[in-house]
């Protein structure tokens, strides 16, 4: 029963979300945030997780969100534990991971489910929104959102986030 009911609540929100604005995530430390909150930001949402052979690119996500933050530029992890267990810990030690070991300052959310029958609505969306749609291929896959909440661009694990394919992406929303 909480499966269907959960499918339909999925269904109906999909129905009405036109961009990531209308989507409502928990942080990592639990609080419920609108991501209307980020309108008129660049953002690079991406899968992250702490035993992964891409983990190493918190270290590029962080020193590309210190280079643009000024210009408003926001990136948003989601930790998930949907590709070989690579992300099995709570919030708690996953924001305790993260500050320690990369020092990382953007904004991280609750760990979610990317794919699968219980993925978040948000990855719904965003995986049906992309030119390049379906489900996410891996940990570290990013969504380049543009200032007004649309999917502008997706980049596989594989693309550094201060590749030049992103960077220069990212520069021509600004």
């Amino acid at each position: 029963m909480k499966q269907v009911l959960f499918g339909i609540l999925f269904i109906i929100g999909s129905l009405e979300a036109t961009s990531i604005y209308d989507f409502k995530v928990k942080d990592i430390k639990g609080n419920e945030i609108s991501l209307s909150k980020f309108k008129g930001s660049p953002i690079l949402i991406v899968n992250v997780a702490s035993k992964c052979g891409y983990t190493y690119q918190y270290e590029s996500l962080e020193k590309v969100y210190q280079k643009y933050k000024s210009k408003g530029f926001k990136i948003v992890g989601f930790p998930s534990n949907n590709f070989g267990s690579q992300e099995p810990g709570t919030n708690e030690e996953i924001a305790k991971f993260c500050k320690l070991k990369y020092d990382v300052n953007f904004d991280m959310m609750a760990k979610i489910s990317v794919k699968g029958e219980d993925k978040h609505p948000l990855y719904k969306f965003l995986t049906e929104q992309a030119d390049k749609k379906g489900e996410v291929g891996w940990n570290f896959e990013k969504f380049l959102i543009d200032k007004t909440g649309n999917v502008v661009d997706r980049f596989e694990s594989s693309i550094e986030p201060n590749s030049d394919k992103v960077t220069k992406r990212l520069e021509s929303l600004f």
